[in-house]
């Protein structure tokens, strides 16, 4: 078996949790039908309470990379956010193969728990600061067929736990 190839494997679900588990962080997942966007994801809101997220994978033209984790219902204005969140240049969507690469997910999957597989640091993570008003975020974990809700202090916990410096900044309209 080749050891590097498996090195780059995306974490999986269970590889997540088991993170979590030794940090001490409580979690629950709910599964559901895959959902690709928010709007096919509101059928859950009755069953699952707290901050759902929306994310968003950004790069600028130095090839910065950044994840944006808002509440799904805020608008992020791309034209201006790049003075926010401190990108060289006005951002665009990362490419799928990036995501892959640095988040270990796919399109639709995207989620703050994506950080885990960024184990070259190559992500900055920015936390909208009205989503930290809820005591319990809800993201996918690493697939779109389900829901787990954590903290919003654990989340903090868990993002420096992979080394990464979560950014809480307000950068929504």
């Amino acid at each position: 078996m080749d050891m590097q190839r498996d090195a780059r494997r995306p974490k999986t679900e269970e590889e997540l949790f088991a993170f979590l588990d030794g940090l001490g962080i409580k979690h629950t997942t709910k599964n559901h039908a895959p959902v690709f966007t928010v709007a096919e994801s509101v059928a859950l809101r009755d069953e699952i309470p707290g901050g759902h997220t929306k994310n968003l994978f950004l790069k600028d033209k130095k090839d910065n990379f950044f994840l944006l984790t808002v509440e799904e219902n805020a608008t992020v204005d791309l034209k201006t956010i790049h003075g926010v969140i401190g990108a060289a240049s006005r951002v665009s969507f990362g490419k799928p193969e990036k995501l892959m690469e640095y988040l270990g997910v796919i399109p639709g999957s995207v989620t703050a728990f994506g950080v885990i597989n960024d184990t070259g640091l190559n992500v900055k993570v920015i936390i909208d600061a009205d989503l930290m008003a809820y005591d319990i975020i809800n993201a996918h974990p690493l697939r779109n067929d389900a829901t787990t809700s954590i903290g919003s202090k654990d989340l903090l916990r868990f993002i420096e736990a992979t080394g990464h410096e979560p950014l809480v900044l307000k950068v929504t309209a």
